[in-house]
């Protein structure tokens, strides 16, 4: 990249990096030296700040510098633009999440992406269902600055700049929780693999855990001295990493 990178998604076999330039890189990991096998020029006109990546790395989508959103799909083993959202307006900086939803014969049923808005709001898209939008999540104007969806696609949490922690479900469209214990700007959250807990962290160097279904704070990790920009859940829920 000529300029800054601002976002990196990873999938089985690859690695995906954007940055304030308007292509996008794509490297394998499959081969020692980590070659360049992709790129994908004029992406966004004024450069990506954002990415996310679908778990069974078939699918991912770009955030621009302009508030727009793409939608890739890997097909024999080179991406293609499958659409655009229209009228996305996705901030910076934000945070987006891919997930797919299967069925018993591994059928994509649903794939959902999230997203923050320069106006505080929560959008969430059907990405099997020709892209449509079907939830916007309201959340008092605050800016937000961090979501994340379950990995069934139910719920959706955000993390906000005044110290604010929401989760919606997005099968009523309703709120669930509005979540204590942060009181600084939330630059991270996760929910675990199986969905019953969310972790949230930033400004505050403090994680918080929480119980998605009663809304309670479990657990306050400390050990940072200074703020926390990432979390990942291990694949079994058993280990936590922030950074």
């Amino acid at each position: 990249h000529i300029t800054d990178i601002f976002s990196l998604a990873v999938t089985p076999h690859q690695i995906i990096s954007a940055s304030g330039s308007s292509n996008i890189k794509i490297y394998s990991t499959s081969e020692p030296d980590f070659p360049l096998a992709q790129t994908l020029d004029a992406a966004h006109k004024l450069g990506v700040h954002h990415l996310a990546a679908s778990k069974d790395g078939h699918h991912f989508a770009s955030a621009g510098f302009a508030g727009d959103v793409k939608l890739w799909r890997s097909e024999e083993g080179q991406w293609m633009k499958k659409g655009d959202i229209v009228g996305a307006n996705v901030s910076f900086p934000t945070s987006m999440r891919h997930v797919i939803e299967y069925d018993e014969i591994q059928m994509a049923t649903k794939r959902y992406l999230a997203a923050t808005s320069v106006d505080g709001r929560i959008n969430v898209w059907d990405n099997v269902g020709g892209c449509k939008k079907i939830r916007e999540f309201e959340t008092k104007g605050s800016f937000g600055m961090a979501i994340d969806l379950s990995v069934d696609g139910r719920y959706t949490a955000s993390g906000h700049e005044n110290g604010g922690v929401y989760i919606f479900n997005n099968d009523t469209g309703r709120l669930l929780h509005s979540l204590p214990g942060l009181i600084k700007a939330v630059r991270a959250v996760a929910f675990s693999p199986a969905g019953k807990l969310l972790a949230a962290a930033g400004d505050a160097r403090v994680i918080g855990l929480y119980d998605v279904a009663s809304g309670e704070q479990v657990a306050n990790l400390s050990g940072h001295g200074a703020w926390i920009f990432s979390l990942d859940w291990s694949d079994t829920g058993e280990f936590l990493l922030s950074g």
